[in-house]
């Protein structure tokens, strides 16, 4: 065999491995904190989210979370399989262009109840800024009781008009109120006047798109 045979042999050798590596384990953290089945599988699912460029590093974690908890490999492996399909929801209903942060958020909007259709709303009411504070405050808002539709709509309402800053502050003024008795559409109703009295709803934003309000 001549060198230069070799030399293209063994190139195609390394070429050959190298695309076989993302079959194999590309997360090493996972190595010895898994079952192996379950290991593999999760593995597997973050590779096709790579390759789909997806977040992968929430998947990842996902499944650290539920071996520190001590569940089985199968319900590990199931929810890292949910958490992937709602990142690749949120990306198909935010855009391709959204930000990793925007389409973790994404999904964990989705988690609370938010529809795809409601997410697509919130990227053409917000165009042009980042929807990753926005999508997390819709999901505090849900944790603390106030219905998904209630939300979605506060949230929206305050798009054109609000900063991050601002969203950041509604929801805790929100959350407050709720700590202190008042009933969460309450609560959100008084801060969503509040923020209208501020300007911080969109132009748009007037009785007919503000959410209802509960006696």
């Amino acid at each position: 065999m001549t060198i230069a045979r070799t030399t293209r042999l063994t190139a195609l050798l390394a070429a050959a491995l190298g695309a076989a590596a993302p079959l194999h384990a590309q997360e090493p953290r996972l190595e010895g904190r898994l079952p192996e089945t379950a290991r593999v599988q999760v593995d597997s699912v973050v590779t096709v989210a790579r390759q789909a460029g997806l977040p992968t590093e929430p998947l990842v974690d996902r499944a650290l979370e539920g071996a520190s908890k001590g569940a089985t490999g199968a319900r590990i492996v199931t929810a890292v399989e949910r958490l992937a399909q709602e990142l690749r929801t949120a990306r198909d209903a935010l855009g391709t262009h959204s930000t990793d942060e925007e389409i973790v958020a994404g999904a964990s909007a989705l988690r609370a109840g938010a529809t795809p259709a409601d997410l697509a709303r919130l990227r053409r009411a917000r165009t042009g800024r980042t929807l990753t504070v926005a999508s997390a405050v819709l999901a505090d808002l849900v944790s603390v009781g106030v219905p998904v539709d209630t939300a979605v709509a506060a949230v929206i309402a305050l798009a054109g008009g609000a900063a991050d800053a601002d969203y950041v502050a509604f929801r805790r003024n929100v959350e407050q109120d709720v700590a202190l008795g008042a009933s969460p559409v309450a609560a959100l109703g008084v801060r969503l006047d509040a923020a209208a009295d501020r300007g911080e709803l969109g132009q748009s934003a007037g009785p007919a798109s503000k959410p209802p309000r509960k006696p």
